[in-house]
């Protein structure tokens, strides 16, 4: 007895998503298709969790993976800690190095 095969249910932007997604996999991509790629994002709640998963996975093409997931360890005993607090503050106020966010936002438009 053969089993029944069960229809995929897709929007139509869901299934221009996945065209342009593996454009965009391929290096393909223009800006046009970007913008449209954004907007069905941003539309579509069942495309948003896929690109949020996707983003979560350790081999997304945007993701540094030399970076350090790991936090840094604590230092231990109560002058280790008070020595650890007083560099910190000392760097956060003479510190040249600014963190960056995992996206980088455009600051003007």
């Amino acid at each position: 007895m053969k089993e029944p095969r069960y229809i995929i249910r897709r929007t139509l932007s869901q299934e221009r998503f996945e065209v342009l997604w593996t454009k965009h996999k391929n290096g393909n991509t223009t800006l046009k298709d970007l913008a449209e790629m954004d907007e069905i994002i941003n539309r579509d709640a069942g495309v948003r969790r896929f690109v949020l998963e996707e983003m979560a996975t350790r081999d997304f093409p945007g993701r540094d993976p030399d970076q350090d997931h790991n936090p840094a360890p604590q230092p231990e005993g109560f002058f280790g800690k008070l020595v650890f607090k007083i560099k910190s503050v000392f760097n956060s106020v003479f510190g040249d190095k600014q963190q960056t966010p995992f996206v980088a936002f455009p600051t003007s438009y």
